[in-house]
């Protein structure tokens, strides 16, 4: 299977993945509930998605799903019935998985559940309070420092009971039932970089994928952050080893630099892949080693597992100021970079596909090449050239030993070059597939 790079319009999928986002964008989301199962629907417009519900209370490994968090509405208001903050005008004004309430209070109470960002007086922070019973709200500095001493209603209109963890799955698949793992986290509310863009970027690869015959069978996986990869490797431990690549999708809309987190091996395929297509496609990126602190791929590479699975990303996690805030919105991601961030990643799939390690069938000394008319297949001069050192670099590392990624690397060579030769050896017969 090879993948037409050259005909894939990054433009044209960079704006029907901000589309999606821009549909996504106003749904409140967080580790269960039906703002989850909104946002898997509308996928299901788009990929055959599968959904999955873990019951509340069902044991994963060290941790129990907890109970289900749905809201209805929520807000504060002033002495003379006006909202000072409202959850309808902003989803991350709600500390996600507050408890129900319906209380008067002081300035001074309210202000002991209510969260800011100084530094950012006009941007509203995104907070979350998983697994303890409390409630809040978030807003502006400006708003904050607006409030005036008064009694204040305080309404939230959640619930929290026995219900279920809810994640999508699509499976896809290939020639083999060795899998490719792509992943991304559905759990936060209004922000569009670290949540919605690699939604879009897992859902749109999926569709591309879906048409091609391919080597490898896919996984894509779209679940909350920590307690839905913990989910889903519990209840399906035996499935894992036949991932032999991954990748955790997340942060690919902004305008920074790509930056690729090793997976914990530090030398399996899927890194020599994505540092291969980084060095040879883009001209900033930033290559580092694995750390048990971040998204996902902390549990796929928890030493119980130690799956080959990085994460690559744009800036990353906590390194850009609108990181978990209200900043993060449809201006921050932009339609060019989602579609470069998607053919980034289909250049990765495209080497994965084609990454085989052959053996030369006439490996003493150098086969005659003219006479099976392969020079006949080479075009103008400086092309003939490097097509012949490829075919010579192909030839001399078909041992069984090297793939075509390492023959790649070692003569410097585009991997799309090394594979064409290969390809043209094995049809003439001077080449086989090790298996």
């Amino acid at each position: 299977m090879t993948i037409s790079l050259k005909t894939f319009n990054a433009k044209e999928n960079g704006s029907r993945m901000y589309q999606l986002i821009s549909q996504l964008y106003p749904i409140c989301r967080s580790i269960t509930g039906d703002g989850v199962r909104k946002t898997l629907h509308i996928l299901q417009e788009h990929i055959p998605l599968e959904i999955f519900e873990v019951p509340t209370g069902t044991q994963v490994f060290d941790w129990t799903i907890p109970q289900e968090w749905n809201v209805r509405d929520a807000y504060v208001k002033n002495s003379q019935g006006k909202k000072v903050i409202d959850f309808q005008h902003h989803s991350l004004h709600l500390l996600n998985y507050s408890i129900p309430i319906q209380q008067k209070m002081s300035l001074a109470k309210l202000k002991e559940h209510l969260f800011s960002i100084p530094d950012r007086p006009e941007w509203i922070p995104y907070r979350t309070s998983y697994y303890s019973d409390n409630w809040g709200f978030c807003l502006t500095h400006k708003q904050l420092e607006a409030l005036e001493e008064d009694e204040y209603e305080v309404y939230i209109d959640t619930s929290l009971e026995p219900g279920h963890l809810t994640y999508g799955e699509y499976y896809l698949s290939g020639a083999s039932e060795e899998e490719v793992l792509l992943t991304c986290h559905i759990c936060h509310p209004s922000l569009c970089n670290d949540n919605l863009s690699g939604i879009s970027l897992v859902t749109f690869l999926a569709e591309y994928l879906k048409s091609l015959d391919l080597r490898y069978s896919y996984r894509f996986l779209f679940i909350p952050g920590t307690i839905g990869s913990i989910a889903w490797l519990a209840l399906n431990e035996a499935r894992t080893a036949k991932i032999k690549h991954g990748l955790v999708v997340a942060g690919v809309g902004d305008t920074g630099k790509f930056n690729y987190k090793k997976s914990r091996r530090g030398d399996a395929q899927i890194d020599k892949t994505v540092i291969h297509v980084l060095q040879n496609s883009v001209k900033q990126y930033q290559i580092n080693d694995f750390s048990p602190y971040g998204y996902d791929e902390r549990q796929f590479c928890s030493p119980g597992f130690n799956l080959p699975v990085g994460s690559l990303t744009r800036t990353p996690f906590g390194q850009y100021p609108q990181y978990h805030t209200s900043a993060d919105n449809l201006d921050f991601v932009k339609p060019d970079k989602l579609g470069e961030s998607l053919a980034i990643y289909l250049e990765i799939i495209d080497i994965l596909e084609n990454n085989y390690t052959y053996i030369s069938t006439n490996p003493q000394c150098e086969p005659q090449l003219g006479k099976r008319g392969l020079y006949g297949t080479f075009g103008g001069t400086q092309d003939k050239k490097t097509k012949e050192l490829a075919t010579l670099w192909v030839l001399n590392l078909a041992d069984g030993k090297h793939s075509l990624l390492d023959t790649s690397d070692r003569s410097g060579l585009d991997f799309t070059v090394i594979r064409d030769a290969a390809n043209a050896l094995v049809n003439g017969n001077l080449l086989k597939i090790n298996q």
